[in-house]
């Protein structure tokens, strides 16, 4: 009989660990997040800043890997092929879970069938800016300038959110503008600076360091109303292009089927994260307004902004191939 016991006493803990073992908690080995972009753009920033924070508190590194190419819809392809088991994520953005299914034909994947969605990161505007002393101070300038320098009619495109700008402007203003198309936004400030193009349109997070050391002029900001992000600077809008307005957003989702156990896990976290007031600060300082809110918000959001600009997009003719 005591044997007996014995034997069921180590079954009973033998199960016991391994229970145990089965159930460690999310994450137990390093997580990817692929960056749909090219390094230096506003979403490697702020993947790279949150990547940070998910490694030191959940005591595994979150390893950002760039793929960009084809507007993000190669690196989004290749996340909605990964295994769904946690540890591959992808920060998406406006382009690739809302606009990119009408700018293409086929991007390769469903922003909303093949993706489970973890949080909202944050939303901010666009920025055009100009090299510091250029002439073209308004977008009235570049309008009237068009026509009549056909070097004030460049505007550097770094990313699928700065082509919708470009092409919503030109199509609302029907000036003879010119787009050139960047695979980054380090290029396109470089060509910026050297005088290759005379405009470019960027996130706040990749121009506010050139801005701040003067090397590139805000003239104006792609929200309805002035942003706290870069005080004092006009809109589109208020500058004769009625209702004009592109907002962009960072948000990070994972393969279908992903555990709920990984989805919650790095939701709270980094719902925690954006609750603290030094959090808010640096997204402010890098050009975001902090997101947050549940799975299922971020799903709702995701769906609305695809009903919101399909039809714009649709209306105005916009294809990328």
């Amino acid at each position: 009989m005591h044997k007996q016991r014995v034997i069921v006493k180590f079954l009973g803990l033998t199960l016991a660990a391994a229970s145990l073992a089965a159930s460690a908690a999310y994450p137990v080995k390093p997580v990817k997040i692929i960056v749909p972009y090219q390094p230096g753009q506003g979403t490697d920033i702020a993947t790279r800043y949150f990547a940070d924070h998910l490694s030191q508190t959940l005591g595994q590194p979150f390893i950002v890997e760039n793929r960009g190419g084809a507007g993000g819809n190669i690196g989004t392809q290749a996340a909605a092929r990964a295994e769904p088991d946690g540890y591959t994520l992808i920060m998406g953005t406006n382009a690739t879970h809302s606009l990119n299914q009408f700018l293409y034909s086929s991007p390769g994947y469903d922003a909303v069938k093949d993706f489970d969605p973890i949080i909202l990161l944050g939303t901010f505007p666009m920025v055009l800016v100009t090299p510091e002393g250029s002439k073209l101070k308004t977008v009235g300038d570049i309008l009237k300038n068009a026509g009549a320098d056909k070097r004030d009619t460049d505007i550097g495109m770094p990313s699928t959110t700065a082509r919708l700008v470009y092409e919503l402007l030109k199509e609302k203003t029907k000036a003879p503008l010119f787009g050139v198309p960047y695979k980054g936004s380090s290029m396109a400030t470089s060509n910026l600076i050297g005088g290759e193009i005379a405009v470019s349109i960027d996130t706040i997070t990749a121009s506010r360091a050139m801005i701040e050391s003067k090397r590139l002029a805000p003239i104006a900001v792609t929200s309805l109303k002035q942003t706290e992000l870069l005080p004092g600077v006009p809109t589109v809008a208020s500058q004769g292009v009625k209702d004009f307005e592109v907002i962009a957003w960072n948000a990070l989702y994972a393969p279908k089927g992903t555990p709920k156990e990984a989805i919650d896990t790095i939701n709270k976290t980094l719902q925690t994260f954006l609750n603290r007031p030094d959090t808010r600060k640096r997204m402010l300082e890098m050009g975001y307004e902090p997101g947050g809110g549940a799975p299922g918000d971020l799903k709702k959001f995701t769906e609305s902004e695809q009903k919101k600009w399909g039809p714009v997009i649709q209306r105005a003719g916009i294809k990328f191939d």
